[in-house]
């Protein structure tokens, strides 16, 4: 790792990829979200009928043409010539990432992709293990929290849905269900790095979660990017 790295790690909905992306506004620096790679594998897994095909899904990602590209300080994906684009936020995508997620093949994939965007350039990249596993020498190291129900909230925000009391309820399970596969799979899981510093977002707005994390990166040196 030869740039500068912040990583911000944290639970699904805990806001990482909103916070991240700002904060790479402020800095200058490239926003390296890593989850659109693996919707990007998945989403290519779905189309193909990997899904559940543990040898073909292998041979699949082994072959499948993989580009980053970046454009205003944003990270995008090429697969196999296309640009998914929103697809890969959707709920069809959504249902099966996880799983695709905890194979090793397919994490080694995305970390070779990561390690190679952080040696041209300076990021603040986004996921569940990119302080503990990707990055472990990042120059910060932030990890988001919030309440199931905050974060329920937020997702049904994020795709149009309603916000009663059951579609909340409804939503949190299909969060805390997504939080159990991501920390307690076997390669990887989702956890706080012992460097990491916590902040439960649930009652912070975006904003001040931004400039808490801007503050924390110029107590360590990180100033905004010139020119």
């Amino acid at each position: 790792m030869s740039r500068r790295v912040i990583a911000i790690d944290g639970p699904a909905a805990s806001g990482k990829s909103t916070t991240a992306r700002q904060v790479a506004g402020r800095l200058r620096f490239v926003h390296v979200n890593s989850g659109l790679f693996y919707r990007a594998i998945t989403w290519a897994a779905q189309r193909h009928g990997w899904i559940g095909e543990a040898s073909r899904l292998c041979k699949g990602v082994a072959a499948l043409d993989i580009e980053p590209e970046v454009r205003d300080g944003i990270l995008s994906v090429r697969v196999a010539g296309q640009t998914p684009g929103a697809v890969l936020q959707g709920r069809e995508v959504s249902r099966d990432v996880s799983a695709v997620s905890a194979y090793g093949f397919v994490r080694d994939r995305v970390l070779s992709l990561l390690r190679a965007t952080a040696e041209v350039a300076d990021i603040v990249c986004d996921g569940r293990d990119i302080g503990s596993v990707v990055f472990p020498g990042a120059t910060l190291k932030i990890f988001l929290v919030a309440d199931v129900k905050e974060r329920a909230r937020r997702r049904l925000l994020d795709f149009g849905g309603a916000l009663s009391d059951v579609a909340i309820r409804e939503e949190a399970a299909r969060l805390e269900a997504r939080d159990r596969a991501d920390s307690t799979r076997e390669r990887a899981p989702l956890r706080r790095a012992a460097d990491a510093i916590e902040i439960d977002t649930t009652e912070m707005a975006p904003g001040d979660v931004v400039q808490r994390i801007v503050d924390l990166a110029a107590e360590r040196g990180i100033e905004a990017r010139t020119g």
